[in-house]
């Protein structure tokens, strides 16, 4: 076995007589031989064949029992995919006879209930997949010409190439969910640019909340409705010109106006004795789950989420300009899934959606812990994880 290239850029590679006699695919043969795996191109890593070596999916689980399928014990452990923090979510497999990849959920105590899902129909398309899934988020190599672009037009276009991809490598088969989710999501991290008129972090496309909601589900402000703890001028503004629907899927806005401070809100209930420190310059514009509040800060325009059961202030976005992306996101992709099913693979489509937030608005996604109380939970990829809530199903 051999590694070469830097860290961002190497490659494994095996020997013929590694490959004995598990491998007799061809075509498998000499990647594995020849131009390698990745060690890592953005969901995949390929490290397990550093660390371990090619073992069967058998020999891997520790053959408990013979309990695992016969169709899966000699399928080849050759990677995993990796979820936005880093954590495995499946493995995957190749067939050493057919070139077919495949991903599988290791059950340990349960292998009876192991099964595998169709990845990519070869190695060479495993590979050129997952490198044009990398080079989108990275704006480079075929994607380089959207570093400077924003706007629907661009996603829409950047959408089409990366689903071609796809299409082609697939051979006139199926597309894996994986890869069709990030050709339909991961581009939308495209639509809205960078805040140079708005001050705030982005600028939204004219009448992107208006077209995705309705016009009349979109709730504008006066400076009336505003306290005098509200001194952030972009955040003032967008709630005047752009403003913000009043419901969303785990979101709703507070349309009793004028928008009260966290302190005058709580005034008269006692469990406003536990408000965080800076209550009276926290803006509430609504609420997230039932016992969460979401506020802004008045002075910084930043958006967090006050849990009052737990009284923990935590972020939730930079700004107004992201939270509207973020609920304007979740909106598009339960139309996207009512048209293709992206939710059948809801593990998938839950780290498609946190790294595409990711893209726009790290604040959204980052554990660091930025408040006295804050314990590095994040209300949107809790919301997407959450299959038994299933949000994210049309």
């Amino acid at each position: 076995m051999n590694a070469t290239g830097t860290t961002d850029t190497a490659v494994i590679t095996l020997a013929e007589d590694e490959l004995d006699p598990y491998v007799t695919h061809t075509a498998s043969r000499r990647r594995l031989t020849g131009p390698g795996l990745p060690a890592t191109a953005g969901t995949l890593t390929c490290e397990p064949l550093r660390r371990d070596g090619l073992r069967r999916l058998a020999d891997a689980m520790g053959d408990p029992g013979s309990r695992l399928a016969g169709e899966l014990r000699g399928q080849l452990v050759i990677g995993e995919l990796l979820a936005h923090d880093g954590a495995v979510t499946e493995s995957v497999l190749l067939d050493g006879a057919t070139g077919e990849v495949s991903t599988t959920y290791f059950f340990r105590d349960r292998p009876d209930l192991m099964d595998r899902d169709p990845l990519a129909p070869s190695l060479e398309a495993l590979v050129r997949f997952a490198t044009a899934v990398d080079e989108l988020a990275g704006l480079r190599g075929r994607f380089a010409s959207y570093a400077g672009r924003r706007g629907p037009r661009a996603a829409a276009e950047a959408s089409r190439r990366l689903l071609a991809v796809f299409e082609e490598g697939a051979a006139g088969g199926e597309t894996a969910p994986l890869w069709r989710m990030s050709a339909l999501i991961r581009p939308l991290a495209l639509v809205a640019g960078p805040g140079n008129r708005s001050g705030l972090t982005l600028d939204l496309p004219a009448r992107l909340l208006d077209e995705e909601f309705g016009a009349g589900e979109i709730v504008r402000f006066e400076e009336v409705d505003f306290p005098a703890a509200l001194t952030h001028e972009p955040t003032r503004r967008f709630l005047r010109e752009v403003g913000l629907p009043e419901d969303g899927v785990w979101f709703s806005l507070a349309t009793d106006v004028p928008l009260p401070t966290l302190e005058e809100f709580w005034a008269d209930d006692a469990r406003g004795a536990h408000l965080p420190a800076g209550a009276d310059r926290l803006i509430r514009l609504g609420y997230l789950l039932e016992d969460t509040s979401l506020v802004v800060d008045g002075d910084t325009g930043a958006v967090l989420c006050w849990s009052e059961a737990e009284a923990v202030l935590r972020p939730l976005n930079a700004d107004l300009s992201t939270l509207a992306f973020t609920l304007w996101l979740i909106h598009r992709e339960r139309s996207l899934d009512a048209e293709h099913e992206l939710s059948d693979a809801y593990e998938q489509l839950a780290d498609t959606m946190t790294r595409t937030l990711a893209a726009v608005d790290p604040v959204a996604c980052d554990p660091s812990r930025t408040t006295p109380t804050d314990d590095g939970w994040r209300y949107w990829p809790g919301m997407f994880e959450d299959y038994a809530g299933g949000g994210l199903c049309a």
